[in-house]
Parts: structure tokens; sequence; C-alpha cells
């Protein structure tokens, strides 16, 4: 019997470096020319950040970057990572997803949260306190539009008198949706009220084996609320490079990605080095990096998505890499794992 099959994702944050001779058009191009490669490759889901008013990313509606990349293939799925649900009104959003969604052919994953960065919510006049509660109604809204329920909805935030999107979701599905977490505490939240996960370790865990800890804290909160364990209500995030030896990729890797740490506004930073002592990345040759994911399966994992252009790295690196992984990595992971993969 084979065993449960492994998802292989990229994530795109879209990280824009002004001083740098790469232009934001150029980096759109190289993200619509990077999905065609991903599908071509075999890849799950290719994910696109959202972030606003500053070089951190320059995605700031991720869908119409979806929609783009929707019209550039055909089997690949389409997600967020994440769509912000605190700054925006939820039924523009349902709809604007929901479109995604039926233009793609139902390729639509949809990643939600709340936010976390300061100049943000400074820039969309938003109360950081408030952003649990608005981004629980908010994502209420959004489920019952997509459901084709019609509104008459009296929240704290929003009031909706008979709303109905008249565009639904393909074929009436309700997406995947997956609430992001940077802390332990809120996989546990998260898995309670019934949602699924989408976190990127290196913002909150201490080592690589401590990865593992955000997706037992997860099950913990779905086992006390009655819910089942599912293959695919997660998605763990990770930098990734492949390169040819660790001495290679050691080379290729350093400075993008200390240019990447030096120039995010993440409260909990990582340089190079540091990142390699904590193993929250994979980093790595073809057999460094199969054996971190047979790890990552071990501890349960079913799905990770690849952060692999960061840092302005130079296009042909990025592809090299995302090759590399799929027709060396996933076929190594597979096989040591006992996962029969169809010709």
């Amino acid at each position: 019997m084979s065993a449960s099959p492994m998802r292989f994702s990229i994530f795109s944050v879209n990280d824009h470096h002004p001083a740098m001779a790469r232009t934001i058009p150029q980096l759109y191009s190289e993200v619509l020319e990077q999905s065609v490669l991903a599908e071509n490759l075999g890849y799950d889901t290719f994910f696109c950040a959202e972030h606003h008013f500053h070089e951190y990313g320059v995605v700031p509606d991720p869908a119409v970057m979806l929609a783009a990349l929707a019209q550039r293939t055909n089997k690949i799925r389409l997600g967020t990572a994440i769509s912000i649900l605190t700054f925006h009104d939820p039924r523009r959003l349902a709809e604007s997803y929901a479109m995604v969604d039926m233009m793609s052919g139902g390729r639509l994953v949809y990643g939600v949260g709340s936010g976390y960065l300061a100049h943000e919510f400074e820039g969309y006049d938003e109360d950081p306190a408030e952003k649990r509660d608005k981004f629980n109604e908010h994502l209420d809204i959004i489920k019952k539009l997509f459901a084709g329920e019609r509104l008459n909805y009296q929240g704290q935030f929003t009031k909706s008198e008979n709303v109905a999107l008249n565009v639904l979701p393909h074929e009436g599905r309700m997406p995947p949706i997956y609430v992001a977490v940077l802390a332990r505490p809120g996989a546990f939240h998260v898995g309670k009220q019934g949602n699924w996960l989408f976190t990127v370790p290196y913002a909150s865990c201490e080592g690589f084996d401590d990865i593992g800890t955000m997706l037992t804290e997860f099950r913990n909160g779905r086992q006390e609320a009655g819910l089942p364990q599912d293959d695919d209500d997660h998605v763990f995030t990770l930098h990734c490079h492949v390169a040819d030896s660790d001495e290679a990729c050691d080379a290729e890797t350093r400075d993008p990605y200390d240019l990447y740490v030096r120039t995010r506004l993440y409260a909990k930073e990582h340089t190079y080095d540091e990142i390699l002592e904590n193993g929250i990345c994979l980093f790595g040759s073809v057999e460094t990096v199969a054996d971190k994911m047979v790890r990552l399966y071990e501890m349960g994992i079913r799905h990770v998505a690849c952060l692999s252009n960061f840092g302005n790295m130079p296009r042909e690196r990025v592809e090299n890499s995302i090759r590399l992984f799929a027709e060396k990595v996933m076929p190594k992971v597979n096989e040591r794992v006992g996962i029969r993969v169809a010709a």
C-alpha cells in the first residue's frame, strides 16, 4: 500500500529591492514564467503573497496576479499566502476571489490572515487591537458568500441586507481555505475553530525539529473540537534553494538571503548563518534537501511550499532550483517514504 502523498508547492513573496537592477515589471514577468515552469514540473500550488506600502512585497492585490496566472496555466492550483482580510471589505474579497476561482476552473486555494505589519495597519488606518475580531467576522462573511448564501448580516464591523454574490466559485464548490498563523498557540486555536493551517515556521520556531510542534498543536486543537485529521488541512512554507552541492548552494544563497532578511520587516530575523544553524530552511544539495523533506514527512507534514524567489536572486538560479527540487528531490522523497506516483 502506498503511503499518503505529499504536496509540493511554490510560494512567491514578491519582494522588491529598488536599489537593485531588477524592476517591478521584470519581477512580475519572472513570477508569471515561474508559475508556468512550476505547472510543467508537477508542483501542486503556486502561492502569492499580499503586502502594502513597502518593498517588502509588491503585489498589493493577489487576485490580480492570480487572474493573470490563471490565463497562463491550466492545472496548477493558485493560492493566496495570504489574503489580508482585516484591510478590505469582505464582500469585495468574496467577489474578487470567486471570480478568480471561476476564471481558473476551480483552482483557487484561499489562504487568509489578519496581517501583522505595523506600517500596513497605519496605512489603512486600522486598529491592530481589533484585527482578530475583524478577521473572524470577515472570514465568516466570505464563507457564507462563497457558499451561495443571501446575507442579512449585522456584525460589529459590517452590515449587509439581502446581499448575495452574482459570481460564485467554480461549480458552486467552496475553495479550500487556510488560516495563517505565526505562533504555536495560534495553531491550536485555528485547529479548534475548525479551520485549516498555513504557517511559515522560520518566523516562530526555534529549530527544525520544532516545526513538528506547530502541526501537533494544530492537531490538538482539532482533536479538542472533535474534528478529524486530514492530510490536506495544512501548508508549511520554508525558504528553499537546491544546488549541485551544499557548497554551491551556500555560494548562491548567502547574499540573496541576507539581503532578504536585512530589508524585511519581521520581528524575528535569521541571517543565513543563523538559519543554517537552526535548520528552518531547505537549503543545500539534492540529498540534503531530500533528507529534510523526509524528516518533515515523518513529522506528519504533507504539504510544503518552497519560497524560492527571494532577495533579488538571479532568475536562472531560481528556476534551476525549482527544476532540481522537482526532478531530483521529489522522486527521492517519494521513494524513501513509499509514495507511488503514477507515470
